[in-house]
C-alpha cells in the first residue's frame, strides 16, 4: 500500500489525536479529518470549567492552532457528517452526498447530550452542555448573576455547572435522582463531600427527586415528581450523553452502548476503528468492555487506534483518569469506576478538610 488514506469521521479530541499520532510516528499517507461542526477540534473540559466560569476565551479549548492542520497535511473538512460506509468497497458516504474511499476508517463520532425529555423541556431557557455553542449560550445566561438557576442532574457536569453558576452570584438548585450526588460514581461518603462543598457555597439540593415537566408560563418553573415547583430563569439538563453510533448501526458493526472494539480499537469489520466517546473498548485489565466519556479516554483511544493502523501492537492498557474543579476544590480520579461498587474505601487524610486521598480496595 504505497499511499494509504485514513479517513477520520469526527473531529473532536479523539479524532484529532489519531491524526496527530499518525503524523508524529511517520505516517506519510493521506489523512482526512471530517467534522460535523464548523470548528477545528477542541477539548471539552473548559466548556464546563474555565471558559464557563469566565476564565479566558474559548480558544483555550483548541487542540491545535488552526495552521497545524495545514502544516501537517491533515485535510480538515468542517460541516460534514458521515452517513454510512460500505465495507467491501471501503467507501464512506457523507452528508453532502459525497463518497470517500478509505484504506482505514476511524469512527470518532462522539456522543450527544441526552435531552431532558419532559413536557416543556424544549423551551429556550432550557440548556444542555456539549458543544462550544452550548457553553457560550450558557455562559451568557448565567454570567449576569442574580438569576434562578436549576440544574437537573447531580453528576459531574451538573455539579461543575452549579459551581460556575454560583460563582456568578446566581441562586442555584440541583435536582438529582440519587440520595447523594455522585454516589453512583464515587460512593455516598465521597459524594457527600461534594454535596457539603456545594451547600457551603449556597447551593440548594433536591435529592431523590425527578422532573416531570418544565412549566414555561408567566413564571417558568421546574416541576418535580414530588409536586414541588421550583421557579427557574435558567434550566440546565446534565443527565448524561448518548453515543453517536448511528453510522456503525447502519453499516453493520457490532454495537452495544457504543461501538464494540477489541483492545486495539478495532471494530467487528476489518480496517474500521472506533475511538473516543462512541467507542466501547475491551479493557484487558478488567476483562470486559467499558465505555468512557472523559478527556483522557479520548487521547488514549486515539493513540491506540493510530498505532494499530500503523501495524504495530496496540492495546488499551492505560488506567482511566478524569478530574474535576469545583470552587476551590480539585479532584483527580484514576481507576475503573465499575469496580468501586462494594469495595472498601480507605482514606489518607481528612475528608472534613477536603485534603485526602481515597483508595478503593478489594
Amino acid at each position: 500500500m504505497s499511499n494509504p488514506t485514513v479517513v477520520i469521521a469526527g473531529a473532536g479530541l479523539a479524532g484529532a489525536t489519531v491524526a496527530t499520532e499518525l503524523r508524529e510516528h511517520g505516517f506519510e499517507g493521506r489523512i482526512l479529518l471530517l467534522g460535523a461542526e464548523e470548528h477545528h477540534p477542541y477539548i471539552r473540559p473548559p466548556l464546563s470549567k474555565e471558559y464557563l466560569k469566565g476564565e479566558g476565551g474559548i480558544e483555550q479549548a483548541d487542540v491545535h492552532p488552526a495552521d497545524w492542520y495545514t502544516d501537517n497535511a491533515v485535510e480538515f473538512v468542517p460541516g460534514v457528517e458521515a452517513g454510512s460506509f460500505e465495507p467491501g468497497a471501503h467507501d464512506l458516504f457523507v452528508s453532502d452526498a459525497g463518497r470517500i474511499t478509505y484504506d482505514s476508517l476511524v469512527l470518532a463520532t462522539g456522543a450527544t447530550a441526552r435531552p431532558l425529555g419532559v413536557p416543556g423541556s424544549g423551551h429556550g431557557a432550557v440548556f444542555t452542555l456539549r458543544t462550544r455553542e452550548d457553553s457560550a449560550w450558557l455562559r451568557s445566561a448565567i454570567e449576569v448573576g442574580g438569576r434562578r438557576v436549576v440544574v437537573v442532574g447531580s453528576g459531574w457536569i451538573g455539579l461543575e455547572v452549579a459551581a460556575a453558576a454560583r460563582g456568578y452570584g446566581n441562586d442555584v438548585t440541583v435536582i438529582g435522582h440519587s440520595a447523594v450526588p455522585l454516589s453512583g460514581a464515587i460512593g455516598r461518603e465521597l459524594g457527600g463531600v461534594f454535596e457539603r462543598l456545594h451547600r457551603d457555597n449556597g447551593v440548594d439540593f433536591r435529592n431523590g427527586a425527578g422532573v416531570v415537566g418544565v412549566d414555561g408560563g408567566e413564571e417558568q418553573a421546574v416541576v418535580l415528581t414530588t409536586g414541588e415547583r421550583i421557579p427557574a430563569d435558567v434550566v440546565i439538563a446534565g443527565v448524561g450523553a448518548v453515543p453517536n453510533s448511528q453510522v456503525a448501526e447502519r453499516s453493520g458493526l457490532r454495537v452495544a452502548d457504543g461501538v464494540l472494539t477489541d483492545k486495539g480499537m478495532r471494530t467487528s469489520i476489518d480496517d474500521v476503528y472506533a475511538v473516543g466517546d462512541v467507542a466501547n473498548p475491551f479493557l484487558p485489565a478488567i476483562g470486559r468492555h467499558l465505555r468512557s466519556e472523559h478527556w483522557a479516554n479520548a487521547i488514549t483511544t486515539g493513540k491506540v487506534a493510530a498505532h494499530a493502523i500503523l501495524g504495530e501492537r496496540a492495546s488499551y492498557d492505560d488506567i482511566p483518569y478524569f478530574y474535576t474543579d469545583q470552587y476551590d476544590l480539585g479532584m483527580e480520579y484514576s481507576g475503573y469506576a465499575p469496580l468501586a461498587a462494594g469495595a472498601q474505601v480507605v482514606y489518607r487524610g481528612d475528608t472534613e478538610s477536603r485534603q485526602f486521598i481515597a483508595f478503593w480496595l478489594r
